[in-house]
């Protein structure tokens, strides 16, 4: 019984801190994520028979705001602009609103699946992979179709698209169908019938919606992630950021982390020795994670606690 109450104690400590702190975060990614001034975005549910908002749901998951928004130069929701630094030159991500010539207004429903599944665009040619569309191949079209779905509920933004600043040969796209025959291998994902549904979904939900292999798995000199060191971390992540190995490695890794550590962590950005995530992580919790369910969570914890440990 002595030996029960400090783990009693702190899961009361943990419970306290995550209702205080859970809401003020959610309060923030929730004004950050709306539309427009003045309007409510669509209410996010998974389990919604409304392609809306299951679409809201999957656009949370996938951390699509992070990327196609220019918070920082106070740039209008998914109007693009946001400059991505790489080893490999400056992204500027595109805008992806329903307007008809700036964004994706003009895509059908099989442009759409095209651009995420194959990495095309609807004339055909390929997408730069700085979209992740390496890991999103392996979305369901359910999960595609609402995302689109609720895209084109927002406000169209009239923001015309930058450049790309990138060094050669990497910004050669007639090159780009050499990478995709390297690197890219194409969706949907299927489920492992050796494994229960809980970490199915975590799998999903890490390697394919929230694509954290693009950011915590090194990468060749051409860009292709390496395979072999899945989730090993990489010093040359995106915006110049060192990424952290987050698999199960006791010392380099997560692996002295319980599956309620890893919750907590997605739900409010605390780790277990009380320090908060800042930078890019701090964006993904915000935008992100922490809009999830606690099912889906856990599911993340589960999966990743079940990889092997990288050195």
């Amino acid at each position: 019984m002595r030996a029960a109450a400090p783990a009693a104690a702190r899961a009361t400590v943990r419970a306290a801190v995550r209702a205080t702190l859970a809401g003020a975060v959610i309060a923030v990614a929730g004004a950050m994520a709306l539309p427009a001034a003045g309007q409510d975005p669509p209410a996010a549910d998974p389990s919604s028979d409304d392609p809306v908002a299951r679409g809201a749901y999957v656009f949370a998951a996938a951390g699509c705001l992070g990327c196609h928004t220019d918070v920082k130069g106070g740039g209008t929701l998914l109007a693009g602009g946001r400059a991505l630094e790489t080893p490999f030159g400056t992204f500027h991500s595109p805008n992806i609103t329903p307007h008809p010539q700036h964004g994706i207004g003009a895509w059908s429903e099989a442009d759409f699946v095209r651009a995420f599944r194959d990495g095309r665009r609807p004339d055909g040619d390929a997408l730069f992979p700085a979209f992740p569309y390496g890991s999103y191949t392996g979305m369901t079209e359910r999960d595609l179709l609402d995302l689109r779905a609720y895209l084109f509920s927002l406000p169209a933004a009239d923001t015309p698209n930058r450049p790309h600043d990138l060094d050669p040969p990497f910004g050669w796209r007639f090159l780009l169908p050499v990478w995709q025959w390297l690197y890219l291998e194409r969706g949907p994902l299927a489920d492992d019938p050796s494994q229960p549904p809980e970490w199915n979904r975590g799998r999903y939900l890490v390697d394919v919606l929230g694509h954290c292999g693009e950011c915590h798995t090194p990468r060749s000199r051409l860009g292709g992630l390496d395979r072999d060191a899945h989730m090993a971390g990489n010093r040359a992540g995106p915006e110049g950021e060192a990424v952290p190995n987050i698999s199960p490695n006791p010392e380099r890794g997560i692996g002295a982390w319980s599956i309620g550590d890893i919750e907590l962590f997605l739900e409010i950005g605390m780790m277990p020795d009380g320090d908060f995530a800042g930078g890019s992580m701090g964006e993904v919790i915000t935008n992100s994670t922490s809009k999830l369910t606690a099912e889906d969570r856990r599911a993340i914890a589960v999966y990743l606690k079940s990889l092997p440990p990288q050195p």
